[in-house]
């Protein structure tokens, strides 16, 4: 059996009045729904403001005598002012609420041809939302003015997914905007570009906080940037993009930069101070190595995050800054938390989007492409065109993804690496050569900033007979003592278990689907009855 249609609308105070025989001669929307032949409507709802009865009556005597078949129902909707989107939202959305809706046997078509104009946005947003499980119905007087002529009539279905065409659109703007993200670099890892993806749809519907977390260098600057780029580009925000190093902050100075401070409120603050935070009103506020905020400065955030207001130094006067906060730490804040260096609360209020930036080291595949940006973007500012030789390429890469190459700088090591090997290239051409000399410069970078060079404080041992307990390393082969020592020498080059867990791993962890190189490395470590602290500790 086919549904019943219904359809649902305001009385139009102006377009749908008219007395005495004469209002026939002319066109009315609600009346023109039942005039077309060829379809019937079978129920008609008409909302109303009881002032308005006596036209509702005329109303529904001629749509009787038009078509009997149809059944109106009288709906009366009280606003003081129909032009006051919220008043009108509310009584609208109230109404639909405790409407009875049978989609099984009814399709229902909402008319947004009459009522105020606030009245039809609301309308079109009932149905866009699915509140009101149908289409909307849009009406329009015939091109020549006869007595009885019904006008034309089109239906609007908004539900997007069943248009081809348009949700090929959205998914075009989708990888364009994830493209924008990533800086137009094709990478290659799928966890670093499902991650991506799912920051692409956050920034563009979220307003809440979102903390990067991960190693020096891995882009979280950068990629705080790109959000606020994106969102701007979309119109959602109308700010600038403010961004600080927290590490940088000290003493008074700290809260004075963020919230701002009133002449006199210390040794030197000569004149008034607006502040970073307010700064950032209607933008982004990008706060680096969060985690090196003091106590106080972390309590005064957490109530900007949340109030949008708080006091400059010395002032007993809230000012108030609407703002996004993404944050970026190199630091495990859970760890803080536990051990009272980060506020639990503040912790809690901007961990609702966090995200682990891989570093280098763990993207190998993405070593090409960000090579062959970063070698585009030099040719490009010079206005030379430089490119690898094929034996240097690949001598190149070949060392970028081994596990010779910690990458301990990330992508400012990849970007200084790039722009040596660019500026020195003959002709525009990088030689075998060239690549052997930036290897060679790469190993002594990292051996002394990781402290690589021969351990002069510890002897050939590694001082496993300070590090084991007594006898335990009497009791090793030669091979265990070798392979520990080897692993103890590790560690004491790498900043993080987990850095030296990737080091050590290289090779096998990329066989296995789900890696932990700290646990590993943790684990063998405990066969020995050593903590990763016990290991890199300097000796007494």
């Amino acid at each position: 059996m086919a549904k019943k249609t219904v359809a649902i609308g305001f009385i139009g105070t102006q377009l749908d009045s008219g007395l005495g025989a004469g209002r026939w001669s002319k066109w009315r929307p609600t009346v023109s729904l039942v005039q077309h032949e060829d379809t019937q409507i079978d129920r008609l709802d008409l909302l109303y403001s009881v002032r308005y009865r006596s036209l509702a009556d005329t109303l529904v005597k001629d749509i009787a005598n038009v078509s009997p078949e149809t059944e109106v129902r009288l709906i009366p909707l009280e606003v003081n002012d129909p032009w006051d989107f919220g008043e009108m939202y509310a009584a609208i959305y109230d109404w639909v609420r405790g409407y009875a809706f049978d989609p099984e046997n009814e399709q229902y078509w909402v008319h947004i041809t009459t009522g105020t104009h606030v009245a039809q946005i609301c309308m079109f947003l009932m149905v866009e939302s699915r509140q009101i499980p149908g289409v909307l119905l849009q009406t329009s007087p015939p091109r020549k003015q006869v007595e009885g002529a019904a006008g034309e009539f089109t239906l609007i279905d908004l539900d997007l997914s069943r248009y081809d065409v348009l949700a090929q659109r959205f998914h075009q703007a989708k990888e364009e905007a994830i493209e924008f993200l990533k800086s137009g670099i094709a990478t290659r890892n799928a966890r670093f570009n499902r991650l991506i993806e799912e920051i692409e749809r956050v920034a563009v519907r979220s307003r809440a906080p979102v903390l990067f977390t991960g190693p020096t260098g891995a882009g979280k600057s950068h990629l705080a940037r790109r959000m606020f780029e994106l969102k701007k580009s979309r119109h959602q925000i109308e700010g600038d993009f403010v961004e600080v190093n927290c590490a940088t902050l000290r003493g008074d100075g700290a809260a004075s930069t963020l919230f701002g401070h009133k002449k006199g409120a210390f040794t030197g603050a000569a004149a008034d101070r607006a502040g970073l935070l307010r700064a950032a009103h209607h933008g982004v506020l990008f706060l680096d190595e969060i985690g090196e905020l003091g106590l106080d400065e972390q309590a005064m955030l957490l109530k900007a995050v949340e109030e949008k207001r708080f006091f400059p130094m010395g002032s007993d006067k809230e000012v108030t800054s609407d703002f996004q906060l993404v944050a970026g730490t190199n630091r495990d804040l859970r760890v803080d938390v536990a051990e009272g260096r980060f506020r639990e609360d503040l912790f809690a209020r901007i961990n609702l989007w966090s995200y682990t930036l891989p570093g280098l080291a763990q993207r190998p595949e993405d070593i090409e492409p960000n090579m062959d940006h970063m070698l585009a973007r030099s040719s490009a500012e010079t206005g030379h065109a430089v490119r690898f030789n094929a034996e240097a390429r690949a001598a190149y890469l070949q060392f970028a993804r081994s596990g010779e190459a910690p990458w301990s700088g990330n992508f400012r090591d990849l970007a200084a690496s790039v722009t040596r090997l660019a500026t020195l290239a003959e002709g525009g051409r990088i030689s075998v050569d060239q690549v052997a000399a930036e290897t060679s410069r790469l190993r002594w970078l990292w051996q002394h900033a990781q402290g690589g060079a021969p351990d002069a404080r510890a002897p050939a041992d590694a001082g496993l007979d300070e590090l084991l307990a007594p006898g335990v390393l009497a009791g090793l082969d030669c091979f265990d003592r070798l392979q520990l020592q080897s692993v103890i020498q590790v560690c004491r080059q790498s900043r993080t278990l987990s850095e030296a867990g990737r080091r050590l791993f290289d090779k096998s962890r990329e066989q296995r689907a789900v890696v932990n190189d700290a646990d590993r490395l943790r684990k063998y470590l405990g066969k020995f009855d050593l903590r990763w602290d016990d290991v890199v500790r300097e000796p007494a």
